[in-house]
């Protein structure tokens, strides 16, 4: 049974190249049939904070990555890593180092002088009697053959062993290394695929000797290209590059999300736009592309806006609540959120955008000295006329409101299009808005009648 997991640090937001990552593992699970795993990564105890995973809960959360285990925290399995730390001493495959800081800088510093990689020599490796001092563990890595194996995106790989030195498993303060819980949990959890980014290529070979060391088997490894900026240097917060959670803030529907980064390294034909049944369905690792992709903000907000246009306004309803409550915005006093989403779906890219251009319909309008230039006197007649009717009207609707606007444009020799903008104003306070007829349903009889009120003299 296929199971995978995603693995990140809590040392900052849950970002874009993450989320891509966590979005392959999910969906090769659920294509799969298989277990998707959330484990949180938390070792670096410095640098981990609660306010990060915190961040990452929200994040998957928000995109409805669920998870079938999980998440588990790293820091709450000591113990089993303290345990195979002494099964590898006792079986000869670990070894105690004393070596001082001192001599490892000297080394290093002699190494590059020499041109050489710096790498431990092994001095601490077949060292029969124990050292005095502190001391770290090393894994008795081999030192002839190489690693190979079939990486499901970039084929096969190869690393001398040679050119991989003793890693440090258990630093001189007690505490698991990176490398060392990674292959633990890795073995415990029985994941079948592991699916990351490829900057930990380099730690596949030494993770892989660790579990032979264990006498497991590997894994299958799955390494993403990274993320580029449109200057073709990896992906950054000077790209704009930000935390999922911002991509809610910005008006972003988590599903316009997850189709783009569905795509921002992966294809299937030429098809842009998928639902979530329809990734699960046609996704395949094999078809994750070896070049990094680019990321292009214009392409996401395309997408985000599609999503807008063509969901079901409830679902979308869902999520502009929320924005209209962030904003201040008592929804409650008003129309339908979901008629407001029908009105503005084609006139917005997000949904930030959309509650900050709908707050008329909820809220008085303040009339700036600018606006107040769309009210010449010529026009209060009309403007008049346009009030009684909308107070007499039997049949508050869209067509009937049409109906009163044209009659009067018809009586005063007007062109429908020398009064509209002047109501629009005096509706919402500016000149852009849903069609006029549907933007004076929304407000309601009673605020449509005292917005006019107020500018006609």
């Amino acid at each position: 049974m296929v199971r995978t997991r995603f693995a990140p640090s809590p040392t900052g937001y849950l970002h874009i190249g993450g989320a891509r990552t966590a979005l392959y593992c999910w969906l090769y699970a659920r294509k799969m049939k298989g277990t998707f795993i959330l484990r949180i990564e938390d070792t670096d105890l410095e640098r981990s904070t609660q306010e990060s995973v915190q961040a990452i809960l929200d994040g998957m959360a928000w995109l409805n990555l669920d998870y079938e285990e999980g998440p588990f925290y790293q820091t709450k399995r000591f113990d089993r890593y303290h345990e195979v730390i002494q099964q590898m001493l006792a079986e000869g495959k670990a070894y105690k180092c004393y070596c001082s800081k001192e001599r490892l800088e000297a080394l290093r510093e002699a190494q590059m002088a020499r041109k050489e990689k710096p790498r431990y020599d092994g001095f601490c490796r077949d060292r029969s009697e124990p050292g005095e001092g502190s001391f770290c563990v090393r894994f008795k890595n081999p030192t002839t053959g190489a690693v190979e194996f079939d990486d499901l995106v970039r084929g096969k790989l190869t690393f001398a062993n040679a050119e991989l030195d003793d890693l440090i498993i258990a630093r001189s303060d007690g505490t698991p290394t990176y490398n060392f819980t990674v292959v633990v949990d890795d073995l415990d959890m029985n994941i079948t695929h592991v699916i990351r980014g490829d900057d930990h290529i380099n730690n596949t070979p030494r993770q892989i000797n660790i579990l032979r060391a264990l006498s497991a088997t590997p894994p299958l490894y799955a390494h993403v290209p990274m993320i580029l900026g449109s200057d073709g240097k990896r992906l950054s917060k000077r790209h704009g590059a930000v935390g999922v959670m911002q991509y809610r803030e910005d008006g972003f529907l988590p599903e316009a999300l997850l189709n783009y980064l569905a795509r921002l390294g992966w294809s299937h034909g030429d098809q842009e736009i998928f639902s979530i049944d329809e990734l699960i369905h046609y996704f395949d690792i094999n078809d994750i592309n070896r070049a990094p992709a680019a990321f292009n903000p214009e392409k996401l907000l395309w997408l985000n806006q599609h999503y807008i246009k063509t969901s079901d306004p409830a679902h979308v309803a869902k999520e502009f609540a929320w924005h209209m409550e962030k904003q201040g915005v008592d929804t409650n006093n008003g129309p339908a959120l979901i008629d407001v989403i029908r009105a503005q779906c084609e006139r917005t890219k997000t949904l930030r955008e959309m509650a900050e251009r709908s707050r008329y319909f909820y809220e008085d309008v303040v009339m700036s000295e600018e606006m107040k230039s769309h009210f010449p006197a010529e026009l209060m007649p009309a403007l008049t006329l346009v009030r009684d009717g909308l107070a007499t009207l039997p049949d508050w609707t869209k067509e009937s409101i049409h109906g009163v606007l044209q009659r009067v444009a018809d009586a005063q020799g007007l062109k429908l299009g020398k009064l509209a903008p002047a109501v629009r104003v005096a509706m919402t306070g500016g000149t852009v808005s849903p069609p006029i007829d549907v933007t004076i349903l929304l407000i309601g009889r009673e605020r449509a009648i005292t917005r006019l009120n107020k500018v006609i003299f």
